[in-house]
């Protein structure tokens, strides 16, 4: 089910994810539309990383609730050489990486619901 959270849940999402990124770093999903992506637009994992890192408030598009494998899921867009991009990430387990399970050109028109 997908939700769009308030601006301050959003914020305090960041809150949480950036700190533990940094300590802890992230693990990206290598799914086939994430690889495509990666490799048409050369994206190496550290360009990949500097993206996820400056995430805000207003890249946010919506939250996937209730997932079983991966907790919430919360879904940003960013714009890399031209490209709209879904990023769709999570705060992974405790005392371990965040998880980027959506890396890849967007294949929808994204709403930010707080630009």
């Amino acid at each position: 089910m997908n939700l769009v959270k308030t601006e301050q849940e959003v914020e305090a999402f960041l809150r949480q994810f950036k700190p533990k990124l940094s300590v802890w770093g992230i693990f990206f999903i290598r799914r086939d539309k994430n690889i495509e992506t990666i490799e048409k637009l050369s994206l190496t994992e550290t360009i990949q990383y500097d993206i996820v890192k400056t995430l805000d408030v207003p890249d946010y598009v919506h939250t996937v609730i209730d997932d079983l494998q991966y907790g919430d899921m919360w879904v940003f867009g960013k714009t890399y050489k031209n490209t709209n991009l879904y990023i769709k990430i999570s705060l992974g387990r405790p005392n371990s990486k965040t998880i980027c399970i959506s890396f890849h050109e967007a294949e929808f028109p994204l709403t930010f619901p707080f630009k």
